[in-house]
């Protein structure tokens, strides 16, 4: 009898270190980047320009789309800085919360951003 709890405790025991090595870092599979972690907006409160920075996209295939805080649509003007940074001018904008929608097709990389105008 005694034999046969030391054979279910080295069981269990065994089994939950096979479990512990399975749950650990698996150092074969490439970290895959969260693109969306990746973008910075800035300054936040706005007054003249919000700055949009993109880390892994080029800026040149990313559909830019400002709505107020009701869902309409706003028209605005962006500027190009560099492959990885847009400028978008706010100064003739109502003071007040915005939503900044990101879409780039190529990445799948889709994000809405929300920032407030002084």
């Amino acid at each position: 009898m005694r034999s046969l709890y030391f054979t279910i405790i080295l069981a269990t025991l065994m089994s939950s270190a096979g479990a512990q090595s399975q749950s650990g870092l698996d150092f074969g599979q490439p970290e895959r980047q969260d693109i969306s972690k990746s973008v910075q907006i800035y300054p936040n409160p706005a007054v003249e320009f919000v700055h949009v920075r993109l880390e892994h996209v080029n800026v040149d295939n990313v559909k830019v789309t400002l709505h107020n805080i009701i869902g309409n649509e706003m028209n605005i003007e962006t500027d190009k800085l560099d492959e990885h940074t847009l400028r978008i001018k706010v100064k003739d904008l109502d003071a007040g919360y915005y939503l900044l929608a990101l879409n780039e097709d190529q990445s799948k990389f889709k994000g809405i951003y929300k920032f407030l105008k002084r």
